[in-house]
């Protein structure tokens, strides 16, 4: 069997559709597994690394504003649409794929309209609450729509009925226990634990808040706390260290019971051992956090295309499987005193846990491999 994947942008569209095909070559290791995707983005990286084939294509998306600059990317960015539709078409029939398998991004478009024109077995999966444009507009046309939470059907239109897959993550989350990585970490059982981070890059907004409930939980022995500040956040380790916080010779930033870091490399560690996690809403971390089931304050954030960040959060918020506190309404006291209200209330804690826990599919990679294999058969 042939299968051709599009993807690209962002890790969020990237690493779920890897892993989905990284489970697919195990079950059936005489499959052939292409990737397309362009050559200025994260899956030029990712995907050759583990080790798929990769072509590219040239499409971006279309600019939000009427400013001349903005009209002038759009009108370049109509004439790439028709030449990435000529390249994805030439690349399909070159390949000759059983199916055709969308994860989002720009590049999903081309691929997936030409494939369906071409009569192709075809799916997409959407990671998010409320889809992204692309698609919007795929649903109608494809033979199935996989969903990471069963809310963004109400804005979609799909051809068929939809399947509920949730979104694939990594094996080492799953298999990690809280005594264990308590134990990695030296953290007492007993003490509470908050885990906060605004993902790989940081979150400025997420940073300043953050800032002076570090310094205080330094002190305060009754909790501990690790915290990262992002790639782009090293002026805040500056801060830190100002501030009283040693650097140690593996680079974290430590100060009583309270630890900084620029970024958190064994995150399946952190996040077992947390008690509440502190980030936004990307709908990756979401499916960590509901499958290790663990209680959470989510910030969305209101930079990315359709809010989706905050749909994302409400489909937990709205299962009191978690806390929201939007960016608008972010303060270091308002953080502080929902933080407090969640751990000092065991039966509460306990509740977001089971409630979150309960949103989790586990099995996600193989129900999405279950449904790709069945179209191309």
């Amino acid at each position: 069997m042939r299968f051709l994947f599009a993807t690209g942008g962002t890790a969020g569209h990237i690493n779920p559709a890897l892993a989905v095909a990284s489970y697919i070559k195990e079950q059936y290791p005489e499959s052939e597994i292409l990737f397309i995707g362009t050559a200025d983005h994260m899956e030029a990286r990712l995907v050759p690394n583990a080790g798929f084939d990769f072509k590219t294509i040239k499409i971006n998306g279309f600019k939000r504003s009427l400013s001349p600059k903005a009209i002038a990317a759009n009108i370049k960015t109509v004439f790439r649409l028709f030449d990435s539709e000529k390249a994805s078409k030439n690349i399909i029939k070159d390949f000759k794929p059983d199916v055709v398998i969308g994860f989002g991004g720009y590049v999903s478009g081309p691929v997936l309209q030409q494939a369906v024109k071409m009569k192709i077995p075809c799916c997409i999966h959407e990671q998010n609450a409320f889809p992204g444009i692309t698609n919007k507009q795929l649903a109608k046309k494809v033979d199935k729509v996989m969903l990471t939470v069963e809310d963004a059907v109400r804005h979609l239109q799909p051809k068929n009925e939809v399947a509920l897959t949730g979104l694939p993550v990594r094996g080492e989350l799953l298999n990690k226990s809280k005594t264990a990585a308590r134990i990695e970490l030296g953290i007492a059982d007993d003490k509470p634990l908050v885990l906060s981070f605004g993902g790989s890059l940081g979150a400025r907004p997420l940073n300043e808040a953050m800032f002076d409930i570090i310094c205080e939980n330094a002190d305060n022995d009754s909790v501990y706390h690790i915290h990262s500040v992002g790639t782009n956040g090293k002026d805040f380790l500056e801060k830190f260290a100002e501030n009283g916080f040693r650097q140690t010779s593996e680079g974290v930033y430590k100060k009583g019971n309270a630890e900084v870091r620029q970024y958190i490399d064994n995150m399946d560690t952190c996040m077992a051992a947390a008690d509440l996690v502190v980030g936004r809403a990307g709908a990756s971390s979401l499916s960590e956090i509901e499958a290790m089931g663990k209680a959470s304050i989510l910030i969305p954030s209101p930079y990315v295309a359709e809010n989706h960040q905050y749909h994302n959060a409400m489909a937990l918020v709205n299962r009191n499987a978690a806390r929201i506190l939007e960016e608008k309404d972010l303060t270091s006291e308002a953080l502080k005193e929902l933080i407090n209200s969640i751990l000092s209330d065991k039966s509460l804690l306990c509740e977001i846990e089971k409630n979150a826990k309960a949103m989790a599919v586990t099995d996600s990679r193989e129900r999405i491999a279950e449904i790709i294999i069945s179209l191309a058969k």
